[in-house]
């Protein structure tokens, strides 16, 4: 039996929110590349927590990007938002596998900088969905 839409984006999103609790630490504790990848992640699940609180029954793909347009189907403001989330879409493979960069391993290439941003942009996308969909943390 289907959960109800409400339940199942409170689902996403409570994981997207520790998810999130997660990649700031590893940001603040030098796993830079795992926070990146783990920022990609959060905004992802944030996204299919607002296409599910908008009675969509299943969400697939792992673009931020794509899953932002198709949300901004759904309200203008998401869709505003898509172009500057789309940055974590970078961070879905290289940040895993050496093969995803030319002469280096993601442990290497990553920073505090870029880790701390992309945990920024994850929070940003968090908190934009809880608040238009009306499930904000508490």
């Amino acid at each position: 039996m289907r959960k109800p839409a409400t339940e199942e984006a409170r689902r996403w999103l409570d994981q997207a929110r520790e998810d999130l609790k997660w990649a700031r630490r590893l940001a603040e504790e030098g796993g830079y590349h795992i926070a990146c990848f783990l920022a990609q992640q959060v905004a992802e699940k944030a996204i299919k927590a607002f296409l599910y609180a908008k009675g969509e029954s299943m969400v697939l793909g792992h673009s931020v990007s794509a899953l932002a347009e198709a949300a901004g189907q759904r309200d203008e403001r998401m869709g505003e938002k898509r172009d500057v989330w789309a940055i974590l879409d970078g961070y879905y493979i290289p940040t895993r596998y050496p093969n995803g960069l030319p002469d280096g391993i993601p442990a290497r290439v990553y920073n505090h900088k870029a880790a701390s941003e992309a945990v920024e942009l994850a929070r940003d996308v968090v908190e934009t969905v809880a608040d238009l969909i009306g499930l904000q943390e508490g």
